[in-house]
């Protein structure tokens, strides 16, 4: 069977200022989902939530952009933004750029990532006997949170070791994407290793460049899809950041989970933080986390699952929460550390983003009227 995996994450209210969702909130969304694997219109659904980002998951046979699956998670955020609007939540419907989208959802607001392939989980295919995968979503970051780490796990030994076996020594294609461009998706094919150096002179620059897909070369098969949007680039003012989400296939002719994971025991600095303004370091955190510490610390969810013959990933409701681990506590430090070392420069220099990249239109606007104050002497 042609399997879908799609997962559409918004940021539509939360508990007193950029938090996390309402329970009240995450149970309407639930209870859609729950109404629409009865109806058949999707095989299996997750709902949960990283920082005040309610992320849906869903497995179906509709193919990747679908209509109705796109409108049922729209839908289903609208009556979340409702409630939020009716307990006086933060930021109701911040993510929601437009009144209704026609088609899917995609330049509306919402963080899409999807997967289409042939899913044929049986011993005899050579391919894919089991199909497991992972799903990422952060909060408090821009679209290019995921370049290095995703980068390095996918054309870097040092940290995936299975490059160097047979099935995967071909490499991987990476479709990148310019997101300073609005009249329609700029994107560029390099596949690492013989494009290594050209991927990453665009990857350095988080701002602009982002993955959006990855491609075994060897097997032509996808095995990582990735939001890659820029919601001020959409609504032409501050709209939050763009907490990027993404679903990635592993094991096998791909790479493994702790190949995967590794990468982000370093804590990057990614663009993002309080008003979206600041560098700051990627916190690793188990799903569900609200964001409550110092600052407002860029995080990272990431779970696994498995897939079942018939599609479902869920229906025993068993998954694996990858940074719930102790192992990570260390790098949760690290984290901190590195936030409170690049926060206490404040304003000045590197710890802020570039004015051109600053969220707040405000910010902007004040230094106009400070550039009407300058004089030639």
């Amino acid at each position: 069977m042609k399997l879908t995996l799609s997962v559409i994450k918004a940021d539509v209210g939360s508990i007193g200022g950029h938090t996390k969702p309402s329970e009240a909130m995450l149970a309407v969304i639930k209870s859609r989902m729950k109404e629409a694997e009865a109806r058949g219109d999707i095989i299996d659904s997750f709902v949960s939530y990283t920082g005040d980002d309610i992320a849906i998951l869903m497995s179906h046979a509709k193919g990747a952009g679908h209509e109705l699956i796109h409108q049922l998670a729209w839908n289903s955020f609208v009556e979340a933004t409702h409630i939020a609007q009716n307990r006086g939540l933060y930021a109701a419907g911040q993510d929601l750029l437009k009144d209704a989208p026609a088609g899917n959802v995609r330049g509306a607001g919402p963080a899409v990532a999807e997967i289409e392939f042939e899913h044929n989980p049986v011993k005899e295919n050579k391919i894919r006997p089991a199909e497991s995968f992972m799903l990422f979503a952060a909060d408090k970051c821009g679209p290019g949170a995921y370049n290095l780490p995703f980068f390095l796990s996918f054309a870097d030994p040092m940290y995936c070791s299975g490059l160097m076996l047979p099935k995967m020594i071909g490499g991987f294609t990476f479709r990148i994407i310019d997101m300073d461009c609005v009249d329609g998706d700029r994107v560029i094919d390099l596949t690492a290793p013989q494009d290594y150096y050209r991927i990453v002179s665009l990857l350095r620059d988080n701002e602009r460049f982002a993955i959006e897909s990855i491609y075994s070369k060897t097997h032509q098969e996808i095995c990582a899809s990735i939001s890659a949007q820029r919601l001020h680039n959409i609504a032409g003012t501050y709209t939050g950041k763009d907490d990027p989400v993404a679903i990635i296939r592993t094991q096998g002719i791909f790479s493994a989970p702790e190949e995967i994971l590794s990468p982000f025991t370093m804590a990057h600095y990614v663009g993002g933080d309080a008003r979206g303004s600041h560098n700051m370091p990627l916190m690793p955190v188990p799903l569900n986390t609200q964001v409550s510490g110092a600052y407002c610390l860029p995080i990272v969810s990431s779970i696994g699952f498995s897939v079942d013959k018939e599609g479902s990933f869920f229906r025993n409701g068993e998954y694996i929460d990858f940074f719930d681990n102790v192992a990570w506590d260390q790098v949760r430090v690290k984290a901190q550390e590195k936030a409170m070392a690049i926060r206490a420069q404040g304003w000045s220099g590197i710890a802020m983003l570039p004015t051109k990249e600053l969220e707040y239109g405000g910010f902007r606007e004040t230094l106009a009227d400070i550039d009407k104050l300058f004089y030639i002497k």
